[in-house]
């Protein structure tokens, strides 16, 4: 009599980029999308709670590939240090755009990642144009209001007038800014410039913590430890998982997976003060004890696509051996129909890693976040037989290579 095959057990650990929100906007996202792409592929894939206490989290229990699987996935949330952040006063959020417009401009930064790739670099720019924009229109608004008030009592008197005027439309514009996200994106790059780059005190505890519970995770008997950091949580992960291979894995130690998508890494690698994540990046790269994934898409204009994290930033060290960098191919992966309604949605293409393709073939090695973090294979062997991006960027362009 055949054995049934055993249930293939893996422990997620998904790292958010910069976001204010409850984690719990993720587990919807892949109950969603999920559900979607089971439905499109034709396997089964359900959500259920998380049992016991710890981070937030889901399990998912999937048929895929003919093997049933038990994923339990966790958040390793940073909002509360992203809400922190994010300053409530008008005139902070202008000093800290002056602050980071010098960090990228005064050391060079800006002028090589525009050679690299030039929409993330748009992108980065973006919030300043509009927040300048958006300071000349209330002052325009202000001064006019306030020559009204002079014409018919005194010229002193609209002093005080311009100033309630700009401020009252500067408040309207970041109330409104749920459409537009200039004043988010200026926070998100404010913060990772506020070090030149290095990484602030209380993240530096944050991602201790977060080591502690991956290593902790390499002990439960899973097959599978699969870290994933998606934008900012990509260097994130990077440091974390850097500094986990450093002090030595447990012996018979799981398979430990990195897959990092959407990645900005050279928005905070390129900066004179990213001396340690320059140095996680040059021996992650080297580690036998993890495999790493890197998949962006050219169409993600908020990504550094198939640009080579390691490559780009540092001299590559002789054992290079990671990332794996492949292209989540939009073009191809979705519709011509879904392509077209996404292409202009900036923001929402930046997710997109994480959400159902409606066009996939079905070949070894597509990219499919569902079969990765859900079905029986480990990241290794879904990936065992992909080539790397023939349209990677490895040119190393980066002024400042020191590394810690």
């Amino acid at each position: 009599m055949t054995e049934e095959p055993q249930i293939f057990r893996r422990r997620v650990f998904y790292i958010p980029g910069y976001d204010p929100f409850h984690p719990r906007r993720y587990r919807e996202l892949y109950r969603k999308e999920g559900a979607e792409q089971a439905r499109l592929s034709g396997y089964d894939l359900h959500l259920k709670p998380k049992s016991g206490k710890g981070s937030y989290g889901w399990r998912v229990d999937a048929q895929i590939e003919g093997r049933q699987v038990a994923s339990e996935i966790d958040v390793l949330v940073w909002s509360d240090l992203v809400r922190s952040s994010m300053s409530n006063s008008i005139p902070a959020t202008y000093w800290q755009l002056l602050r980071t417009a010098w960090a990228y401009i005064g050391s060079g930064a800006l002028f090589r990642l525009m050679r690299l790739r030039k929409g993330p670099t748009i992108a980065a720019l973006y919030p300043v144009v509009f927040l300048l924009a958006q300071l000349a229109l209330a002052l325009l608004a202000g001064g006019l209001a306030a020559w009204a008030v002079g014409r018919l009592t005194h010229w002193a008197a609209g002093i005080p007038v311009l100033l309630a005027v700009a401020v009252l439309v500067l408040r309207w514009f970041r109330a409104k800014d749920n459409k537009i996200f200039a004043w988010y994106l200026m926070h998100d790059y404010g913060y990772s410039a506020q070090g030149n780059g290095a990484y602030p005190p209380e993240m530096e505890a944050r991602m201790f913590d977060f080591g502690k519970q991956i290593r902790q995770a390499l002990d439960g008997g899973h097959d599978e430890v699969l870290v994933v950091g998606h934008s900012s949580g990509a260097h994130l992960g990077i440091s974390i998982l850097a500094d986990l291979t450093r002090e030595g894995l447990p012996a018979d130690h799981p398979p430990l997976s990195f897959l990092s998508l959407g990645h900005v890494v050279p928005m905070i690698s390129f900066l004179p003060g990213a001396a340690r994540l320059r140095g996680d990046l040059a021996h992650l790269c080297q580690s036998d004890q993890i495999a790493w994934i890197d998949v962006t898409a050219p169409g993600d204009g908020c990504a550094f696509a198939l640009c080579d994290p390691v490559s780009v930033s540092v001299e590559p060290p002789p054992g290079k051996r990671w990332p794996l960098v492949l292209s989540a191919a939009f073009t191809q992966t979705l519709s011509a129909e879904k392509w077209r309604a996404l292409r202009r949605r900036y923001f929402r293409l930046h997710f997109q890693y994480l959400c159902a393709f409606d066009n996939l073939t079905g070949q070894p090695g597509e990219y499919d976040y569902f079969r990765v973090t859900a079905g029986p294979l480990t990241l290794a062997q879904r990936f065992a037989a992909r080539a790397p991006s023939k349209s990677r960027i490895e040119q190393t362009l980066n002024r400042f290579r020191n590394v810690a």
